[in-house]
This record gives C-alpha cells, sequence and structure tokens, in this order.
C-alpha cells in the first residue's frame, strides 16, 4: 500500500548543507503507509539525494501535529525504532528512506490515512 506524498517540500526545506546555506535535494518516489482504524502513527519513505554534504533535521505535515526522524536498526538481537535529532546526506549519493531504516514518523494523525489517497 503505497501513497504518493506531495507535502514533502516542508522536509526538503529543512535540509541544511554544513555551512549554512540551502542545500539542492531531490526527494524520488515518495510514499507513506496505509493505516488501519484507530491507529495514530504511520511512516513516510522516500529517496534523497544531495548535491552537496547535509543533513535532514526535521518534517511537517499538514496530517498531523507531530513529524519525527526515526531509524530503525538491529540491537542486541532485537530490531529498535528511536528519534534521531538528524539524518545525514551525503553528496550525490542517494539516501533510502525505507522501512526498516531510517524514515519520517507520522504521529498522532488527525485521520486514517486509505489506500489511493494522495497526501
Amino acid at each position: 500500500m503505497k501513497f504518493f506524498v506531495l507535502h514533502l517540500a516542508a522536509a526538503a526545506a529543512l535540509l541544511f548543507p554544513m555551512g549554512g546555506a540551502l542545500a539542492q535535494v531531490s526527494v524520488e518516489r515518495p510514499w507513506v503507509r496505509a493505516t488501519v482504524a484507530q491507529q495514530q502513527a504511520t511512516g513516510a519513505f522516500m529517496v534523497l539525494r544531495a548535491a552537496r554534504d547535509t543533513r535532514l533535521v526535521g518534517a511537517s505535515s499538514p496530517l498531523t501535529p507531530q513529524v519525527e526522524l526515526h531509524e530503525m536498526k538491529v540491537q542486541d538481537n532485537v530490531m529498535k525504532m528511536r528519534e534521531v535529532p538528524a539524518i545525514r546526506l551525503t553528496a550525490g549519493q542517494p539516501l533510502e528512506l525505507r522501512p526498516g531504516g531510517y524514515h519520517v514518523m507520522l504521529m498522532g494523525l488527525k485521520s486514517p490515512i486509505v489506500e489511493g489517497q494522495t497526501v
């Protein structure tokens, strides 16, 4: 269940190179996982490409008041998810935000996200 995300410009606007000026970043193949009734959170995924070394430091969405950058990784044979303060982008290297890795969490959703919906 994949959904295109149109409000990723907000995330891209928060990408700053280490020097402080706005970075050139492209967003490719964005999608959001559908939710079931009563589900309050979901993930947003995409591929980011930066022209210069930079980092993603935050995002926002009209779907929810709380958006966080997260990382999932195996630690002591247990898959764990945690919020991260930033996600580093290396110039010229694509970085895939995907299930099981770095991703954007949409938390406290105002309404369910259904298959076929454009958000």
